[in-house]
């Protein structure tokens, strides 16, 4: 297999790979947060109904205002990302091979090997390539041609790293 395709310099480009990377990242604070957030509202329902359940009022509020600002937390750190990324605008590439994925954007270049990878994840505009349990880079479907694309498809089901 040998995908090579360009990136060109596009100012949200960047945004929109940071928000993928991030909220794959932080997409289990989102989780704890509604977690805490319910425990919190169970608990101010107890405490309603029962007498004992008033002495805990603190903790539930407290549950509540973590579930809250937990699950706030992700959608923050991606804002932030998209803000600050959306000043990088450079061409790129990516050349894809059945050993290993390379990536260059302006005079950096870097690349990871198929061994490495554990898992890759589908997004509509991104497959988000996870070494371990870090979702690493990212390799867009955009700029590829869709021959390519059923190509790169075929290869990481046949390698057993699509996830579900």
């Amino acid at each position: 297999m040998q995908i090579r395709f360009d990136v060109p310099a596009d100012p949200g480009y960047p945004g929109r790979v940071a928000a993928v990377l991030s909220a794959a990242r932080l997409r289990r604070f989102t989780v704890i947060g509604a977690w805490l957030l319910g425990l919190g509202v169970v608990g101010v329902a107890l405490e309603r109904a029962a007498d004992w359940g008033r002495s805990l009022h603190s903790l539930y509020l407290a549950l509540i205002i973590g579930g809250i600002l937990s699950m706030l937390y992700a959608p923050w750190v991606r804002f932030q990302a998209k803000r600050r990324s959306g000043q990088y605008a450079v061409e790129g590439g990516y050349d894809i091979t059945d050993d290993n994925i390379m990536m260059r954007s302006g005079s950096e270049e870097g690349g990871i090997a198929w061994d490495g990878v554990s898992r890759v994840t589908e997004t509509p505009e991104f497959w988000i390539v996870y070494v371990g349990r870090i979702p690493a880079t990212v390799i867009p479907k955009a700029f590829m041609s869709a021959e390519d694309a059923e190509t790169l498809r075929a290869f990481m089901d046949r390698n057993n790293l699509l996830a579900g």
